[in-house]
């Protein structure tokens, strides 16, 4: 089999049983919902009220994109195979689904980077922020880390579909580009040496320059005489960190899971882990420690209730 007779994909299921689809269509979507709702809330609240039309919230703001655009790239398509009992995605909706997920992963991460930066100019340099942190410049921070994001994602999908493939079937819930390469019967050894070098070495630099940053930032904070204005400093530092460290944890779960041997049932709990998981806890992250978010997010819920 190659690629000119690969016309469809077979994703992974969570079970033939018709009991344990249903579950599986019902814990997603439910997922699916929380994540949808709490990046939209996030998103329509920043554009909204311009209280919040400050660097921090627009880089916020656009990580809520990425967040809604990555879960909804592999769930949806996942909750109606359990209801249509249909494993299959066509070639092309394969190589879009791999396309979006790293290109809104990838943005995603350039993103949180950015914002390290922000962070570090408002704590280390508030007299020149202003200058620093205009308008423009985080739009073109933002622009060249969507550009960056974009070449990542077109090599990364254009290598990996450039293979031959010996097989068809999936395994995971959605088109991964780690189990699609397993599928190739070319001789991809560079091809995935290329991409191990690549992904690392761009991830590496900016948890450097994430890591740089906070330590500057930190040996600020605590030169501050005033206990408020430390724990005020803090506080919009630890949702970046969390959210950082979350990235982290779930990229090191995905990279270091048993790649043989394993049931289908572990192979979907890890692609859960890193690929629904942070869209979901992200918004919650963000507004459970900001004040000023959290009343903007009371107030559009006590609208929407009322209306």
């Amino acid at each position: 089999m190659n690629n000119h007779t690969v016309h469809t994909f077979l994703l992974m299921g969570f079970s033939d049983v018709r009991e344990l689809q249903i579950l599986h269509f019902l814990v997603f979507l439910a997922l699916y919902t929380m994540s949808v709702t709490g990046n939209l809330l996030i998103i329509i609240a920043v554009a909204l009220d311009y209280h919040l039309h400050t660097p921090m919230y627009f880089f916020l703001l656009n990580l809520a994109m990425m967040d809604l655009g990555s879960v909804s790239v592999t769930v949806p398509k996942s909750i109606a195979m359990s209801v249509t009992d249909d494993r299959s995605i066509s070639y092309a909706g394969c190589v879009a689904q791999a396309f979006f997920y790293v290109f809104f992963l990838a943005s995603g991460f350039c993103v949180l980077t950015i914002m390290a930066h922000d962070r570090h100019i408002a704590i280390c340099n508030p007299l020149q922020y202003e200058r620093i942190m205009h308008k423009e410049a985080c739009f073109q921070m933002v622009a060249l880390g969507w550009i960056a994001s974009l070449g990542y994602a077109l090599l990364h999908t254009g290598g990996t579909f450039a293979n031959t493939f010996c097989s068809n079937t999936v395994s995971q819930f959605f088109c991964e580009i780690p189990q699609l390469l397993k599928l190739s019967c070319s001789d991809i050894y560079l091809v995935e040496v290329g991409f191990i070098v690549l992904s690392c070495g761009v991830m590496l630099g900016c948890l450097i320059f994430i890591m740089k940053t906070y330590v500057q930032i930190f040996a600020t904070v605590l030169r501050i005489p005033s206990v408020h204005g430390q724990r005020k400093a803090f506080s919009t530092c630890i949702p970046h960190l969390t959210v950082v460290s979350l990235f982290i944890f779930t990229g090191i779960c995905a990279s270091t899971r048993p790649q043989t041997g394993t049931s289908s049932v572990l192979d979907m709990a890890f692609g859960v882990l890193y690929a629904v998981i942070p869209s979901l806890l992200n918004p919650f992250i963000y507004s459970m420690r900001n004040k000023d978010l959290k009343t903007i997010l009371w107030k559009l819920l006590n609208s929407s209730l009322f209306f």
